[in-house]
């Protein structure tokens, strides 16, 4: 293996000529908002959870341990608390659209970004673990 003046393996110190393709994710990040099609949601409010996965090539970040080549999960957790906790939509759709939108105006570089929107105990009539919305963004920039 070719090694560098400081010992290391000068291979993993330039980009690859090849493609590589990496997924950044928050995984049931918990907040209480108030969404939902009935009034009495707006008013008391309930518990969402939000999975965002990002498609995002972090190769140059890992190599360089950069964060400024990848994406910050800490500030998608930031723009999902915003938006979850601050905003009062009729739809958990919209909810998830978004937050996506939001990630991939933050990060335009990304491949692309899947958030899913969950709503524990929804007011359905009857028994139901969960209501779920995805919204997905495949390669934005096309």
């Amino acid at each position: 293996m070719p090694k560098s003046e400081s010992g290391v393996d000068s291979r993993t110190l330039s980009a690859s000529d090849h493609s590589t393709t990496g997924t950044v994710r928050l995984v049931n990040a918990v907040f209480y908002g108030h969404h939902g099609v009935m009034q009495e949601e707006h008013r008391v409010g309930g518990r969402y959870e939000v999975d965002v996965s990002v498609g995002i090539d972090f190769e140059e970040a890992a190599l360089h341990d950069d964060l400024t080549r990848t994406v910050n999960y800490e500030q998608i957790y930031e723009f999902v608390r915003t938006l979850v906790t601050e905003n009062n939509f009729y739809l958990i759709e919209k909810l998830a659209y978004r937050i996506a939108q939001t990630v991939i105006d933050t990060y335009p570089d990304v491949e692309g970004v899947e958030v899913t929107v969950r709503k524990p105990n929804p007011p359905v009539g009857g028994p139901c673990d969960r209501a779920e919305a995805t919204y997905t963004i495949d390669d934005p920039g096309t």
